[in-house]
């Protein structure tokens, strides 16, 4: 397609695929998309070995990495350098809250050390050192969450020829990306999965578009947020928006990360099965609801913790709730969940990543087919 952001990454579809997955990402850029890998769940060195594996696989097709450095830290948590000095810092009644209702689902509990390694974890210090892991292949755009992206991963990208992307939830936001020299705006709804704002994407995107044309930036936008099919992404781009940010839609793939128990909850879902909480992260999140955010948000908890403590508490936790329902638990299968959107409830069936490609593709021209037949002459 011709608009600017094919252009900048090269892809020929303007579907951008959000992915903790490699298999993803390779499969939707070699059919036309434009695959992009989080970092999040990775250590640097993890890191490093994901995109060694994607440059061998992906046949020469653009892609590009989204990292998480998060603008601001709270201050609870400023002085902790380690993952052991933060897991020390998690009270005994966090611990044994999560303990307790670990045990209430017949899950097992979590090591006292929270079973977290060195190196893993959304901090700043942490987020950098992914971004110069990226920087060391071929990656066609890197993104970044959780407020401005960092003059460094800026300047350095820029020198490189690498687009810079940002997700926002608001449209004053953008504008202070833009500002920044943000070359691509995701402007992400509250329907998304995972960290989100609170307005919806269909308010959203024309706000964030008409806002930056009004103060003088050509900076394209992409849309985010509840998008999980070929007719939404045209629905968009009528809008106003250069292409499509997709995260949730590629969870029900037959390449994901996810468990075989968590794609059979995602068919079954109806979209308000999901909540935005802080009780995976410490900053809000949309994810699929169960027991698990009930009890954080219930008058018995000791209350969420901020981030990045909040993530040594209930990453280990949901490894042991996956391989409890991979047992055959059902307590267990009751509490897995991960982060995902509103579009849940769209999901009809698990299918390849390619697939999901080709069906977008058929569904957005068919749209825009019947968009113009309806204008007419």
């Amino acid at each position: 397609m011709n608009n600017a952001v094919s252009r900048m990454v090269g892809c020929e579809f303007p579907l951008f695929a959000f992915s903790h997955c490699r298999d993803v990402v390779v499969a939707v850029s070699k059919a036309g998309g434009f695959g992009v890998l989080g970092a999040a769940a990775f250590s640097p060195e993890e890191f490093e070995r994901e995109l060694a594996w994607i440059d061998e696989h992906i046949d020469g097709a653009p892609y590009g990495v989204d990292v998480l450095v998060p603008e601001t830290v709270d201050p609870r948590v400023l002085a902790l350098s380690t993952n052991a000095a933060r897991a020390a810092a998690i009270s005994p009644e966090h611990k044994a809250f999560t303990s307790n209702l670990l045990n209430s689902y017949g899950v097992p509990p979590v090591g006292e050390d929270m079973g977290v390694p060195e190196g893993a974890g959304i901090t700043p210090e942490i987020g950098l050192a992914l971004m110069e892991v990226a920087f060391r292949h071929p990656i066609r755009m890197i993104a970044n969450a959780l407020g401005i992206a960092p003059a460094s991963m800026i300047e350095e990208a820029h020198k490189r020829g690498i687009p810079v992307g940002a997700l926002v939830g608001a449209k004053e936001h953008a504008l202070r990306q833009a500002a920044a020299g943000v070359d691509i705006i995701v402007a992400q709804g509250g329907e998304a999965g995972g960290h989100c704002g609170e307005v919806a994407t269909i308010v959203l995107v024309p706000e964030v578009v008409r806002a930056l044309k009004s103060a003088g930036y050509e900076t394209p936008v992409l849309a985010a947020g509840g998008i999980m099919t070929g007719s939404q992404m045209a629905g968009m781009m009528a809008m106003g928006a250069q292409g499509a940010w997709c995260g949730s839609v590629w969870l029900a793939t037959t390449e994901a990360e996810t468990s075989e128990t968590f794609r059979d909850k995602m068919v079954a879902a109806r979209s308000r099965d999901t909540v935005r909480s802080k009780a995976r992260t410490g900053k809000p999140a949309r994810q699929l609801k169960t027991g698990w955010h009930e009890a954080w948000e219930g008058p018995d908890s000791p209350g969420t913790l901020p981030m990045p403590l909040m993530g040594l508490v209930s990453e280990p936790s949901f490894r042991q709730i996956e391989k409890a329902a991979a047992g055959g638990n059902q307590g267990a299968r009751d509490l897995v969940s991960y982060f995902v959107g509103q579009g849940v409830g769209l999901v009809e069936q698990v299918r390849s990543a390619r697939a999901v490609v080709q069906e977008f593709r058929e569904e957005f021209a068919e749209a825009a087919g019947n968009l113009v037949a309806m204008i007419g002459d």
